[in-house]
């Protein structure tokens, strides 16, 4: 444990020298272990197992492009994502590690004490163990605090679930490594540090806010007290939960997505060479293939493709006080290769590159775009997931809108509080993780320091 943070980034500087990580782009005909389909052109992995690059046919999106065609990562079986919490002092910590991804923009950041898919910690690829697994498998010791089966990133993966997960403990745990104890107020504070918390934390943090113990609003009438009271059970909703609910069906029922798998070797508007798949107009992201190697991780070294984003994403909830309560813009947003096909999502979640040229743009964007200092509430660049995408970055921010901010907004839109949002996420296909980010930003935010803090 670390009496304070610049114990943990001087650790944290250790452990990245302590361990060699390399990683190069290669061609996509040089992956080791990997081949393209002579048929479909699909990229496979000889085993069978991890995840393949296959086409889709997307049609009925209702979104500002309404079809169109494009490379997806299938991966179907589920993942852990877990967090071990254990109290020190009453206070609770996290068990994480310092763990290299090779997306990651400087490959190493805080993960989660577990984060392995299936094929990995069964063992596929013939490594080393997954520290920890025990407590996140049946039979378990520990009191399971939170368990979900959340979505990812469903622009990118099809279908793709993992289990989120906290165990509490009160046994002693052996501390290896690349491991070490943070408290909530620590990862608050870290949190507005650009991609040091990963994506994997970020996901199952928002299960720690969602079991949070908070009985009762806040004082004040700054925005740190509206926000307060948002979280506080029983806090004033313009909707109720059973409207939201209705809201919710009513827009899964509305959706009018198909989609279906086809070779990746004919997907419209995008190209094979030897060594990428690419769009045509050099818009969205590139398939690459990168060759690793980890000194730490399971297996020594590996090579994989990987999605590299043309251009930065910006993911953005507008806050607005009603009654004295901060409400989200929250959108039931369809989503390409969501498991459910809708989900909930921040009010502004895109790459606004995509559109510099398009005659419609995503409904708000250009209110987060303007927001001026003085509104932005919360704003840091972090990673997306670093095991599948390649330096993918996002802008994320909440901004405070005033209450000249019309109340009526289009029909797949609906102002939340942060507690209905906390109730959400305890169930999965409802909040996408985009929105589980934000929610975790909103959800340790200090009323003392005007940063994240302790929720659990």
């Amino acid at each position: 444990m670390f009496s304070h943070l610049s114990e943990f980034h001087a650790w944290l500087a250790q452990r990245r020298r302590a361990n060699a990580y390399h990683v190069a782009e290669v061609p996509l005909d040089r992956l080791t272990n990997w081949y393209s389909d002579e048929t479909t052109g699909n990229l496979l992995h000889r085993s069978g197992r991890f995840f393949s690059v296959q086409g889709l046919d997307v049609a009925g999106a209702g979104r500002e492009v309404d079809a169109w065609q494009q490379p997806i990562i299938v991966q179907p079986e589920h993942g852990i994502l877990g967090m071990l919490v254990k109290e020190f002092g009453g206070r609770p910590h996290f068990l994480v590690q310092a763990k290299m991804e090779p997306g990651n923009v400087n490959l190493v950041q805080v993960s989660p004490t577990v984060q392995a898919t299936r094929s990995n910690y069964t063992g596929v690829h013939g490594g080393k163990a997954v520290p920890y697994l025990d407590y996140f498998v049946a039979p378990r010791g520990g009191r399971v605090l939170f368990d979900a089966l959340q979505s990812e990133q469903a622009s990118w993966f099809l279908a793709k679930r993992n289990r989120n997960m906290l165990v509490q403990t009160e046994e002693d745990v052996p501390l290896l490594d690349d491991f070490c104890w943070l408290s909530a107020d620590q990862i608050a504070a870290l949190l507005h540090q650009d991609n040091l918390i990963n994506m994997d934390t970020r996901t199952v943090l928002s299960g720690a806010v969602a079991v949070r113990r908070s009985a009762s609003g806040g004082g004040g009438d700054d925005f740190r007290g509206a926000l307060a009271r948002s979280a506080a059970v029983g806090a004033r909703a313009h909707h109720d939960f059973a409207e939201l609910l209705s809201w919710f069906t009513e827009a899964k029922g509305h959706c009018t997505l198909t989609r279906r798998l086809i070779p990746l070797s004919s997907v419209r508007g995008w190209s094979r060479t030897d060594r990428v798949v690419q769009h045509d107009d050099g818009q969205h992201f590139t398939v690459l293939g990168v060759d690793v190697t980890a000194t730490n991780r399971e297996v020594g070294g590996w090579s994989q493709p990987m999605f590299a984003p043309r251009s930065e994403g910006v993911i953005a909830y507008l806050a607005r006080r009603i009654d004295g309560v901060v409400h989200l813009l929250v959108q039931a947003r369809v989503e390409t290769g969501a498991f459910d096909r809708v989900e909930m999502a921040p009010t502004v979640q895109c790459q606004p590159e995509n559109y510099r040229s398009a005659t419609t743009r995503p409904l708000f964007l250009q209110e987060v775009l303007d927001a001026p200092a003085g509104r932005i509430r919360f704003e840091a660049v972090h990673s997306e997931e670093g095991g599948r995408f390649y330096h993918a970055t996002s802008r994320y921010l909440i901004v405070e809108v005033g209450e000249d901010f019309p109340l009526d907004v289009p029909p797949r839109y609906a102002w939340l509080t942060v507690r209905q949002l906390m109730d959400f996420v305890r169930f999965g296909s409802h909040l996408n993780v985009e929105a589980r980010s934000l929610l975790t930003f909103l959800g340790f935010y200090d009323t003392d320091a005007d940063r994240l803090a302790a929720v659990v």
